[in-house]
């Protein structure tokens, strides 16, 4: 197991999403103080000026299991190495090998969290719920009880790839799955069958869509760019909408249609995975971000959606915060002024004049350089 040494030291001159400096003070992994910039005591000092801080950024949506091609990735080279500190691997592993997958936290410096697939074989197929039998309910039920502490909700990937023949059927036993276990669910929407309008009814308060600003055909916008009945009922009744980038998930004239109805964000996350950090178009946590910043989203608004509103979504409220006594999970970043060639997951590029850069990280109170 990992154990890196805990240091003592200051954070100088590091801005909040407010503008306003201060100093954060850091003993044996813990925030001490929260102060005057420049008043700040400690054995090391380390000079941020220039540089914000927040919360650690929390990714709902990524796939930390390498073992699995297209979808996996080392858990550090999405996490801390890219700014995050915390990661939500999201139904990489069913109950066939959650456990592999809960194991390999103690190996790694940024925390992980997951959403346990309803299919027993996770995303060792594309298509794991395409045969209803790789649901074994008491399996989920079982690897739920054995991981309570590290399982978050319940994932199903509904869309046509991945359920083939099973239609809805999919999406009514997690809803009951989600009844027996407490847990919420987080649910992929794409190519239709099945359709929108019969999957977003059986969501309720607490549970997630994920890839909310797809373009793909069965999305939630109408081809005005308005957003369906269904969607407006979901926000109503306390579903959250979370990104889920990745490589087809992410349209920038969808993403426009949203921000002009003044849909707000809840969760922001990359849906990252080896392929699309190395080749695009997610790259990173930082490159999302400033997507959302383009699109005319504050700076506050867009990190709350990987701070604090993540941390309330896991209930550990503690992670979304800066406050003397927590554990100290950080997020260094600069705001840069040049321009940046960003795009969505439709290829379509465009320049933006302001980026997000992540230069590091505090992770349980250790200090790395992104």
């Amino acid at each position: 197991m990992y154990e890196p040494k805990q240091e003592s030291f200051v954070l100088r001159n590091v801005k909040r999403v407010n503008g306003e400096s201060t100093d954060v003070v850091i003993e044996e992994g813990k925030i001490t103080e929260v102060t005057k910039a420049g008043s700040g005591q400690g054995k090391q000092v380390k000079d941020c000026s220039g540089i914000y801080i927040s919360s650690g950024w929390i990714d709902m949506h990524v796939h930390a299991f390498p073992e699995f091609e297209p979808y996996g990735d080392e858990i550090d080279e999405i996490g801390i190495k890219l700014g995050v500190t915390t990661i939500v691997d999201a139904g990489s592993c069913g109950a066939d090998r959650i456990a592999e997958l809960a194991a390999s936290k103690q190996h790694a410096q940024t925390n992980l969290f997951a959403f346990l697939n309803i299919s027993r074989v996770g995303l060792q197929r594309i298509d794991e719920l395409s045969n209803l039998e790789w649901i074994d309910t008491l399996k989920v039920i079982q690897a739920v009880k054995e991981h309570k502490d590290f399982i978050v909700g319940l994932k199903a990937r509904i869309s046509k790839s991945v359920v083939g023949e099973s239609g809805i059927e999919p999406l009514r036993i997690a809803r009951a799955l989600s009844d027996k276990t407490l847990l919420p669910l987080m649910v992929h929407i794409g190519s239709a069958p099945p359709s929108i309008e019969e999957i977003v009814p059986l969501l309720e308060k607490g549970d997630i869509i994920t890839h909310y600003l797809n373009g793909k055909p069965n999305n939630l916008f109408d081809d005005q760019g308005n957003p369906l009945p269904v969607l407006a009922d979901a926000i109503e009744r306390g579903v959250s909408l979370d990104v889920g980038h990745g490589s087809a998930s992410f349209s920038l004239r969808i993403a426009e249609a949203a921000k002009q109805h003044g849909i707000g964000l809840n969760t922001i996350s990359t849906d990252i995975y080896r392929r699309n950090r190395l080749n695009g178009p997610v790259y990173s946590m930082a490159n999302v971000l400033s997507k959302f910043l383009y699109l005319g989203y504050s700076l506050e608004e867009v990190i709350a959606a990987v701070t604090d509103h993540a941390a309330n979504w896991l209930g550990k409220p503690e992670l979304g915060r800066i406050q003397v006594g927590d554990v100290a999970n950080l997020t260094l970043f600069t705001l840069r002024n040049d321009p940046i060639t960003l795009v969505d997951s439709e290829g379509v590029k465009w320049t933006a004049d302001r980026s997000i850069e992540a230069k590091g990280v505090v992770v349980n109170g250790v200090y790395m350089e992104c």
